[in-house]
Parts: C-alpha cells; sequence; structure tokens
C-alpha cells in the first residue's frame, strides 16, 4: 500500500510539474503578443510627422514645441499674431509643407541647396504678415500630404489646456528649474541632443539643423564667454506655456557646453600647437612689438591677459614695466606650466607677495579658470585693468568664440579709457598700412574671389604628364561643402578685396560678434585685359591693428592677408557649388547668355554673408548668397551655401 500510495504522489507531483510548464508556457507567449501589441501601439502613437524634418510624434502639443524651439516656428504664435481661424491655419500647415519641399524657407522665401541647407538656413520669422498674403491663395486648402493626421489634429480642445494647466500648476513648487527634468519623453529625448546657445539682437534663437536641439530658454541665468542668457530667460518665462518645454534645457546645455570647453582646452595642453604659435613670427612679433615698444602704456601698468597660454604675452608685458600681470589660463596643464616658466624667469608672483611682501619681484599671477569665474578664484575690483590683452583670434577670425570672453573681460575689469590690444582689425594690408596711424580703427573683415590657381584644379590636370582633372573636378565639387583654411597666393586672386565688417574692440556689444554683411567684387582690371577669368569662390582674410589710439610710440599690425608672409591662420577658403566667370564691365556680352557664364561673365558680383555662432559651441557656421550682375545690367542668383567650420 505504501508503494501504490508513492505511485500516486510522484504521478501527481510530475503532472504538476506539467501543467506549471503549460502555464509558463501561456504567459511567455500571451506576455509577447502583449509586447508585440505595445509595441504597434507605440507605433501607431507616434503619428504626427513634423513640419520639417523626420521626426514623429504622439502629440500635437509635442510636435509644435519641437517645431518651435527646433525650427523656429512657432505655430500658436503665429495663429495669434495672424489672426488665423481653422481654415486659415489648414492652410498654414500646407503652405510650409509646400515650401519645405522645395527646399524653401516659409518666411523669407530663400530657395536652399539641400534639404541640410534649409535646416541650417532656418530663422525667425521677422514679418509673419507677408506670409498671410500667401495663405489668401486657396490652393493651400488641399492637403500637401496624404494622410496628414496633423491637420486635423491641431485645434486642440480644453480639455489639453485643464491638463497643460495641471502640469504647470506642479511645477510652481519647484524653485530650480536647472535641476528638474521633462517628463515628455518626446521633448526629453530633443533636449538630450547637442545643445548650443548664442545670443543675437538680445534675443534667444534657436538654430538647430538636422534636428538637432541648439539653444534653449531657461528661466535659470546662463553666461557663458560674456553671454548673459537670463535676460532672455526671464522674458520666455512670462509665458506659461513654455515652461514644460525649457525646465531641465538649462541643465543640458551647461553640461554640453562643458563638455565643449573641456575638450578645447584639452587640446590647448599640446606643446606642438603652442610651438606653432610662437614660432608664427608675424603673429608674436607683432604682440612683441606692441608691448615692449610702448613704454608710457605699459610701464607701471596692471595687465590682464586673456588665455595666457605659456606665458608669453605676459612675459613680454612684464618686461615691459607692468606692475602686474593677471594670467588667466583655463587649461589646468597649461596654467601649471605658464606658472612654472613664470617662476624660471624671477617673474612669478606668489601669494605672500601680492599682500604685500616688499621684496616681491615677480609680477606674473596665473589663474586657472575661465575669465567669467575669475571672481571665484581671486580677488579683484571691477575696472581695476589698466590693459587688457589677448590672442584670441581664430580661423576666419571668430572661430573658437574666445572674442566674447574678451569682451566679457573688457566690460567687467577694463578701466573706463583702459587699453585693449589689439584694438582694431582689418584685413587688406595696403589699406592697413595707410590707416593704421589713425586714432579710431575697426576691426575688418575683407573678402575677395579667387580664380583656377586657388584650387587643385592645375594639379590634376598634368600627373606626370597624364590628365586627371576628372578628380580635380570632383576634389572642387566637395570643396564646395566645407569651408578650407589653406594658403592662397595673392596671384591667384581674381576680383579686388572689398570690407565684410567692421568691429571696434574698445566700443563693440557682445551681441555684434554675429553679423550679416552685403559686400560687392569686380573684376581686377590689371590682370584681365577685358578678356573673362573665372571666380571659383571666395577667400577671407583678416588683419588686426596695435593702432595709435593705445601704442602711441609704435602702432603696430599683425596681418594674415595673401600679400603678406603666411602665418598659422592661413586663410579661409568659400568654394562655389558652380564657378562664375567674371570681367571687367567694358566686355561685349555674346546674346542673352546667362549670367556668370563664359558668353556673358558677370560684371559684378554681389555678396551677402552671415557669420554666426554655430549649433556647435565653439565653431561658427557662414552663409553665402551670390549673384551676378552683367554689363548689361541683367542678374543672376544662386541658390545659398551654408558652411560650418569646426
Amino acid at each position: 500500500m505504501s508503494k501504490n500510495l508513492m505511485e500516486t504522489e510522484e504521478t501527481n507531483r510530475l503532472t504538476r510539474e506539467e501543467e506549471e510548464e503549460d502555464d509558463e508556457d501561456s504567459r511567455e507567449a500571451w506576455t509577447e503578443e502583449e509586447n508585440e501589441e505595445d509595441g504597434d501601439e507605440n507605433d501607431e502613437d507616434l503619428e504626427f510627422l513634423c513640419l520639417f524634418c523626420d521626426f514623429k510624434y504622439s502629440s500635437c502639443d509635442a510636435l509644435f514645441d519641437h517645431c518651435r524651439l527646433t525650427h523656429f516656428f512657432d505655430f500658436n504664435g503665429i495663429r495669434k499674431d495672424l489672426g488665423l481661424d481653422f481654415y486659415g491655419s489648414f492652410k498654414l500647415i500646407n503652405y510650409v509643407r509646400s515650401q519645405v519641399a522645395d527646399n524653401r524657407c516659409w518666411s523669407c522665401g530663400v530657395c536652399c541647396q539641400s534639404k541640410q541647407d534649409l535646416q541650417s538656413h532656418l530663422h525667425p520669422s521677422v514679418n509673419t504678415k507677408d506670409v498671410k498674403l500667401l495663405l489668401d491663395d486657396d490652393k493651400y486648402l488641399n492637403p500637401f500630404m496624404r494622410e496628414d493626421s496633423l491637420l486635423y489634429s491641431f485645434d486642440g480642445g480644453e480639455e489639453d489646456e485643464d491638463e497643460c494647466n495641471t502640469s504647470f500648476e506642479k511645477e510652481e513648487i519647484v524653485k530650480d528649474f536647472g535641476s528638474v527634468c521633462i517628463d515628455d519623453d518626446d521633448t526629453a529625448e530633443e533636449t538630450e541632443l547637442n545643445a548650443k546657445t548664442y545670443n543675437k539682437d538680445k534675443k534667444t534663437v534657436m538654430a538647430c539643423p538636422n534636428g538637432h536641439l541648439s539653444l534653449a530658454s531657461s528661466s535659470k541665468i546662463i553666461t557663458e564667454n560674456g553671454m548673459d542668457y537670463g535676460e532672455n530667460a526671464r522674458s520666455v518665462e512670462s509665458d506659461p506655456k513654455d515652461k514644460q518645454s525649457r525646465v531641465c534645457i538649462a541643465d543640458v546645455v551647461e553640461k554640453d557646453i562643458k563638455k565643449i570647453n573641456d575638450s578645447y582646452f584639452g587640446s590647448y595642453s599640446s606643446f606642438g600647437i603652442h610651438r606653432d604659435m610662437i614660432s608664427d613670427k608675424i603673429r608674436t612679433d607683432a604682440y612683441r612689438q606692441a608691448l615692449l615698444k610702448n613704454h608710457s602704456l605699459l610701464n607701471g601698468a596692471v595687465v590682464m591677459d586673456v588665455g595666457c597660454g605659456t606665458g608669453i604675452l605676459s612675459l613680454f608685458a612684464a618686461q615691459a614695466g607692468a606692475s602686474r600681470v593677471i594670467s588667466i589660463e583655463a587649461s589646468e596643464k597649461m596654467a601649471t606650466v605658464a606658472t612654472q616658466i613664470a617662476k624660471d624667469n624671477g617673474l612669478w608672483r606668489s601669494k605672500t607677495d601680492s599682500e604685500g611682501n616688499k621684496s616681491c619681484t615677480g609680477v606674473i599671477e596665473v589663474v586657472n579658470c575661465m575669465v567669467e569665474d575669475l571672481d571665484k578664484s581671486i580677488q579683484i575690483q571691477p575696472h581695476s585693468v589698466d590693459i587688457l590683452v589677448s590672442e584670441w583670434m581664430g580661423y576666419c577670425l571668430l572661430y573658437e568664440s574666445m572674442l566674447s570672453s574678451v569682451l566679457f573681460a573688457r566690460d567687467r575689469w577694463l578701466k573706463p579709457g583702459g587699453a585693449i590690444l589689439p584694438d582694431t582689425a582689418t584685413i587688406d594690408l595696403w589699406k592697413v598700412i595707410s590707416l593704421q596711424l589713425c586714432s579710431d580703427m575697426h576691426w575688418t573683415w575683407f573678402v575677395a574671389g579667387f580664380g583656377k590657381g586657388g584650387t587643385s584644379l592645375p594639379f590634376w590636370e598634368n600627373v606626370y604628364g597624364f590628365n586627371m582633372s576628372y578628380i580635380g573636378k570632383e576634389v572642387v565639387e566637395d570643396a564646395a561643402k566645407f569651408p578650407i583654411v589653406d594658403i592662397i597666393n595673392h596671384h591667384d586672386l581674381v576680383t579686388n578685396a572689398a570690407v565684410l565688417q567692421s568691429f571696434d574692440l574698445a566700443t563693440m556689444k557682445p551681441d555684434e560678434v554675429d553679423f550679416t554683411a552685403t559686400a560687392e567684387l569686380e573684376a581686377k582690371n590689371d590682370t584681365l585685359d577685358h578678356k573673362a577669368t573665372t571666380c571659383f569662390g571666395l577667400v577671407l582674410w583678416f588683419e588686426t591693428g596695435f593702432t595709435s589710439r593705445f601704442c602711441k610710440e609704435m602702432p603696430t599690425v599683425l596681418s594674415t592677408s595673401p600679400y603678406t608672409t603666411k602665418t598659422h591662420w592661413s586663410q579661409t577658403i568659400l568654394t562655389f557649388r558652380e564657378p562664375i566667370s567674371v570681367a571687367s564691365s567694358k566686355f561685349t556680352a555674346e546674346g542673352s547668355a546667362a549670367v556668370g557664364t563664359d558668353a556673358c561673365p558677370a560684371s559684378k558680383i554681389l555678396l551677402r554673408i552671415s557669420i554666426a555662432h554655430a549649433t556647435q559651441h565653439r565653431c561658427i557656421d557662414i552663409s553665402l548668397e551670390t549673384a551676378g550682375v552683367g554689363s548689361d545690367g541683367r542678374k543672376r542668383s544662386w541658390p545659398a551655401q551654408m558652411f560650418n567650420l569646426t
């Protein structure tokens, strides 16, 4: 009987195990089905396609927040400004989609070469009333995109507003918006993308090519490179509908900027970079002459050196008789190096020296920080510096975005009437020589057109006797996509040089760093003899001046012109997508040929160039709009080009 009982129990046990396995299999199958259904539901949730890029969103509100933050398109704001009803708003969506499909800016009408160029070009609307006139066309009542669910969902009801108001009330208990993350997954995902801020015309602007969030507003004050974004953040704070989309953006921006700054300053830990800069005699001799040959300016002065590197400029200032030199360097390694160099040369100012040690002979004190954080590192009175010196110039002058830091230091610590070195810049050497002794000069960019000799075409046309020009043409086409930093021989310039923009460092404002300017180029008469030649693109260069405004004994010029000895800055080259044939106005055009061709060369090239902070911190974006004017007055425009110097 015991045996039967044992057999019965064993049978029951096996039966239970089989049933449990079946249940487990059923649960797993059920879970898989649920996951598949959830995945399908998630895909279905993302039903609203962005007006400008390929991003999809589960709600109209999330999509419009994305368009406003990323593409400068404030749908609700425009509806309110123009007083659009449902049908007007319906037309607006179709109008924007139709313009984007043609790579055309919905606001200003500029036609771009590609979708990527359009993403980079998008900007806040200047006059939306012009757009309203276009919306009078009933063709925009026809859906531009088939099955566009946005057209029938954008007019949200009161229920949505109540939900938004509830979320805003929750946020009111949070005092520091910079430490809070947004619950909305779509918005949070965007804010994790590479962010970059810049201030233009005292308004916070967002520039986001490729759908990347590039600039944000926040109630938290952000000061970076001398730019104060708090004012713009506070102006947004008055609109509660903006709060949800800006809650954690400040932290994202600051973290991204810190990461890029760490990389940027870390790159200057390489001694090879400093050797290249110090070995650049044009650069170093200009600073040395300005500091050592102007005794009345330097003797007994308090000098601040922003971005001192090895400390070479600080050493010049100390040698020239400065009573105190505050050398600021954000790279920890280079700050240590500069300190040791000052010690090795008997010019280091220790803390005990600065506290009144009468036996002090050193004047240089090195501070490891960004200039914006100097107050946290040392005690220094505002407007107590006599001379501000810095070698801040980058490729195309503004690359590295260090100018804003110099202007921050100027406004914070330079005495009224104090000297800033250099105080001016110009790009054309022969014009600088005639102007450098004047009192007030300006930072000025010049631009000129270059010919075939400025490209790689001549090299590929004869490679050991073989014609490889096919490669050369492709190289030139690729060059039109990116700015190139290289040396251009002045013999290869085929147009005159023209002023692009002028700044005066003693008086300019930080928000003037980004600019848009126009210029007009004409063929060089001394080389053409009324014959046509081809302009393949533009070359930009700069010159800086230590003028007689401050350097009364010995004014000095630092030139990166093609007409002078080359420097480590070289020149910046922007290549046209389509070369433009140019000739003097005396050239006789053939028939009705297109302007810019060999049959009808342009007598003038009209340029509109914008240079601004790029989406990536410390980089710059350059937009180029080009038009040609024939000798008969006819005009031809080419699609806008976008360049990123990174």
